[in-house]
Protein backbone atom coordinates (compact mmCIF):
# COMPACT_ATOMS: atom_id res chain seq x y z
CA UNK A 1 0.00 0.00 0.00
CA UNK A 2 0.98 3.63 -0.74
CA UNK A 3 1.76 5.70 2.61
CA UNK A 4 -0.29 8.70 2.44
CA UNK A 5 -0.56 12.23 4.99
CA UNK A 6 -2.52 14.55 5.27
CA UNK A 7 -2.09 17.70 7.53
CA UNK A 8 -3.92 20.37 8.72
CA UNK A 9 -2.64 24.15 10.16
CA UNK A 10 -6.06 24.87 11.73
CA UNK A 11 -9.48 25.77 10.02
CA UNK A 12 -9.43 29.64 10.39
CA UNK A 13 -9.43 32.71 8.36
CA UNK A 14 -5.78 33.29 8.06
CA UNK A 15 -4.41 37.17 8.65
CA UNK A 16 -2.89 38.94 5.55
CA UNK A 17 0.94 39.01 5.78
CA UNK A 18 0.97 35.11 7.46
CA UNK A 19 -0.46 32.99 4.83
CA UNK A 20 2.76 32.39 3.18
CA UNK A 21 4.21 31.26 5.98
CA UNK A 22 1.59 29.13 7.04
CA UNK A 23 0.91 27.72 4.16
CA UNK A 24 5.09 26.48 4.26
CA UNK A 25 4.51 25.24 7.59
CA UNK A 26 1.72 22.91 6.62
CA UNK A 27 3.87 21.48 3.39
CA UNK A 28 6.97 21.23 5.43
CA UNK A 29 5.18 18.98 8.26
CA UNK A 30 3.60 16.94 5.67
CA UNK A 31 7.04 16.72 3.98
CA UNK A 32 8.36 15.37 7.62
CA UNK A 33 5.63 12.72 8.14
CA UNK A 34 5.55 11.52 4.43
CA UNK A 35 9.63 10.94 4.67
CA UNK A 36 9.26 8.63 7.65
CA UNK A 37 6.41 6.44 5.70
CA UNK A 38 8.81 6.35 2.99
CA UNK A 39 11.33 4.97 4.86
CA UNK A 40 9.27 2.32 6.39
CA UNK A 41 7.98 3.88 9.33
CA UNK A 42 4.76 3.69 11.00
CA UNK A 43 1.32 5.91 10.81
CA UNK A 44 2.00 6.69 14.29
CA UNK A 45 5.63 7.81 14.37
CA UNK A 46 4.92 10.00 10.80
CA UNK A 47 1.16 12.13 12.57
CA UNK A 48 3.61 12.96 15.59
CA UNK A 49 6.11 14.04 13.75
CA UNK A 50 4.36 15.93 11.18
CA UNK A 51 2.50 17.38 14.21
CA UNK A 52 5.49 17.80 16.32
CA UNK A 53 6.55 20.30 13.54
CA UNK A 54 3.63 22.46 13.72
CA UNK A 55 4.11 22.96 17.45
CA UNK A 56 7.35 24.29 16.53
CA UNK A 57 6.73 26.85 14.06
CA UNK A 58 4.70 30.29 15.61
CA UNK A 59 2.10 30.29 12.99
CA UNK A 60 0.24 28.01 14.27
CA UNK A 61 -1.62 28.06 17.90
CA UNK A 62 -0.05 24.64 19.10
CA UNK A 63 3.09 24.63 21.20
CA UNK A 64 5.27 27.64 20.73
CA UNK A 65 2.61 30.19 19.00
CA UNK A 66 -0.07 29.17 21.08
CA UNK A 67 -2.99 31.40 21.94
CA UNK A 68 -3.20 32.55 25.49
CA UNK A 69 -5.49 32.27 28.23
CA UNK A 70 -7.50 35.08 30.63
CA UNK A 71 -3.95 35.07 32.54
CA UNK A 72 -2.05 35.71 29.36
CA UNK A 73 -0.58 32.17 29.58
CA UNK A 74 -0.39 29.02 27.96
CA UNK A 75 -2.00 25.96 27.81
CA UNK A 76 -2.34 23.36 25.49
CA UNK A 77 -3.93 20.49 24.62
CA UNK A 78 -2.88 17.25 22.55
CA UNK A 79 -4.10 13.83 21.40
CA UNK A 80 -2.99 10.88 19.60
CA UNK A 81 -4.27 7.99 18.27
CA UNK A 82 -3.72 4.00 16.69
CA UNK A 83 -6.03 3.20 14.18
CA UNK A 84 -4.42 -0.65 14.80
CA UNK A 85 -4.73 -1.14 18.09
CA UNK A 86 -7.49 1.80 19.12
CA UNK A 87 -5.15 2.95 21.80
CA UNK A 88 -4.75 6.50 22.34
CA UNK A 89 -2.99 8.96 24.76
CA UNK A 90 -3.94 12.36 25.48
CA UNK A 91 -2.85 15.44 27.76
CA UNK A 92 -4.92 18.78 28.63
CA UNK A 93 -4.52 22.09 29.81
CA UNK A 94 -0.27 21.43 30.06
CA UNK A 95 2.35 24.28 30.31
CA UNK A 96 6.52 23.83 29.89
CA UNK A 97 5.59 21.46 27.43
CA UNK A 98 7.47 22.55 23.99
CA UNK A 99 5.59 19.24 22.08
CA UNK A 100 2.22 18.06 23.52
CA UNK A 101 2.05 16.01 21.10
CA UNK A 102 5.06 13.78 21.63
CA UNK A 103 3.35 13.71 25.87
CA UNK A 104 0.18 12.39 24.52
CA UNK A 105 2.25 9.47 23.00
CA UNK A 106 4.22 8.78 26.08
CA UNK A 107 0.57 8.80 27.86
CA UNK A 108 -0.56 6.18 25.16
CA UNK A 109 2.67 4.12 25.62
CA UNK A 110 3.74 4.24 29.01
CA UNK A 111 0.90 4.17 30.78
CA UNK A 112 -2.58 2.78 31.46
CA UNK A 113 -4.11 5.86 31.35
CA UNK A 114 -5.84 8.29 28.53
CA UNK A 115 -5.79 11.25 29.31
CA UNK A 116 -3.76 13.16 31.97
CA UNK A 117 -4.27 16.66 32.67
CA UNK A 118 -2.57 20.14 33.87
CA UNK A 119 0.08 19.18 36.86
CA UNK A 120 -0.29 15.44 36.68
CA UNK A 121 0.85 15.74 32.91
CA UNK A 122 3.06 18.02 34.03
CA UNK A 123 4.23 15.95 36.89
CA UNK A 124 4.29 12.27 34.15
CA UNK A 125 6.43 14.45 32.26
CA UNK A 126 8.93 15.12 34.73
CA UNK A 127 8.75 11.46 35.82
CA UNK A 128 10.00 10.17 32.72
CA UNK A 129 12.52 12.83 31.87
CA UNK A 130 10.58 15.42 29.57
CA UNK A 131 12.28 18.25 30.02
CA UNK A 132 10.18 21.42 30.86
CA UNK A 133 11.06 25.14 29.53
CA UNK A 134 10.04 28.67 30.72
CA UNK A 135 6.75 29.53 29.44
CA UNK A 136 7.60 32.49 28.35
CA UNK A 137 9.46 30.35 25.35
CA UNK A 138 6.22 29.22 23.85
CA UNK A 139 4.65 32.91 24.17
CA UNK A 140 5.59 34.74 20.42
CA UNK A 141 5.03 38.80 20.28
CA UNK A 142 1.89 38.22 18.03
CA UNK A 143 0.32 35.88 20.40
CA UNK A 144 0.23 38.69 22.92
CA UNK A 145 -0.61 41.26 20.77
CA UNK A 146 -3.36 39.33 20.10
CA UNK A 147 -4.14 38.88 23.92
CA UNK A 148 -4.23 42.40 24.54
CA UNK A 149 -6.15 43.66 21.73
CA UNK A 150 -9.01 40.86 22.33
CA UNK A 151 -8.79 42.15 26.42
CA UNK A 152 -9.50 45.99 24.74
CA UNK A 153 -12.03 44.50 23.26
CA UNK A 154 -11.42 45.56 20.02
CA UNK A 155 -10.89 41.93 17.87
CA UNK A 156 -11.44 43.66 14.95
CA UNK A 157 -7.63 44.71 14.87
CA UNK A 158 -6.69 40.62 15.06
CA UNK A 159 -7.60 37.10 13.77
CA UNK A 160 -5.58 35.26 15.86
CA UNK A 161 -8.42 34.11 18.23
CA UNK A 162 -10.08 32.01 14.96
CA UNK A 163 -6.50 29.93 14.26
CA UNK A 164 -7.55 26.50 15.05
CA UNK A 165 -6.42 22.97 15.97
CA UNK A 166 -3.57 21.49 13.93
CA UNK A 167 -3.12 17.89 12.93
CA UNK A 168 -2.73 15.10 10.67
CA UNK A 169 -3.83 11.66 9.92
CA UNK A 170 -1.48 9.05 7.64
CA UNK A 171 -1.49 5.48 6.71
CA UNK A 172 1.39 3.33 6.53
CA UNK A 173 3.05 0.71 4.33
CA UNK A 174 0.91 -1.41 6.41
CA UNK A 175 -2.12 -0.05 5.66
CA UNK A 176 -2.13 1.12 9.18
CA UNK A 177 -3.93 4.65 10.08
CA UNK A 178 -3.10 6.98 12.97
CA UNK A 179 -3.85 10.52 13.85
CA UNK A 180 -2.29 13.28 16.04
CA UNK A 181 -3.70 16.69 17.13
CA UNK A 182 -2.65 19.85 19.09
CA UNK A 183 -4.07 22.97 19.64
CA UNK A 184 -3.20 25.93 22.57
CA UNK A 185 -7.33 26.23 22.81
CA UNK A 186 -9.16 29.86 22.60
CA UNK A 187 -7.74 32.94 22.99
CA UNK A 188 -8.98 34.66 26.43
CA UNK A 189 -10.01 31.00 27.71
CA UNK A 190 -10.67 30.57 31.47
CA UNK A 191 -7.68 28.92 33.26
CA UNK A 192 -7.84 24.87 33.02
CA UNK A 193 -10.55 25.16 30.19
CA UNK A 194 -10.20 22.09 28.22
CA UNK A 195 -11.58 21.65 24.97
CA UNK A 196 -12.77 19.30 22.54
CA UNK A 197 -9.59 17.83 21.27
CA UNK A 198 -7.78 15.99 23.95
CA UNK A 199 -11.56 14.18 24.33
CA UNK A 200 -12.15 11.24 22.25
CA UNK A 201 -15.49 11.00 20.16
CA UNK A 202 -15.97 15.11 20.52
CA UNK A 203 -17.02 17.10 17.45
CA UNK A 204 -17.96 20.10 18.61
CA UNK A 205 -16.06 22.90 21.43
CA UNK A 206 -16.34 22.52 24.84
Amino acid sequence: MLPVVVVHGGASDIPKGRTGKSVSGVRSAARAGYTILQGGGSSMDAVVEAVTQLENNPFFSAGCGSVLNIKGEVEMDAIVMDGKTLGSGAVSAVRNITNPIQLARLVMDKTSHTLLTAEGANQFARSIGVPEVPPESLITEYSRMCWEKDLAANPAECQMWKMGTVGAVAVDNEGNVACATSTGGVLNKMEGRVGDTPCIGQSSHI
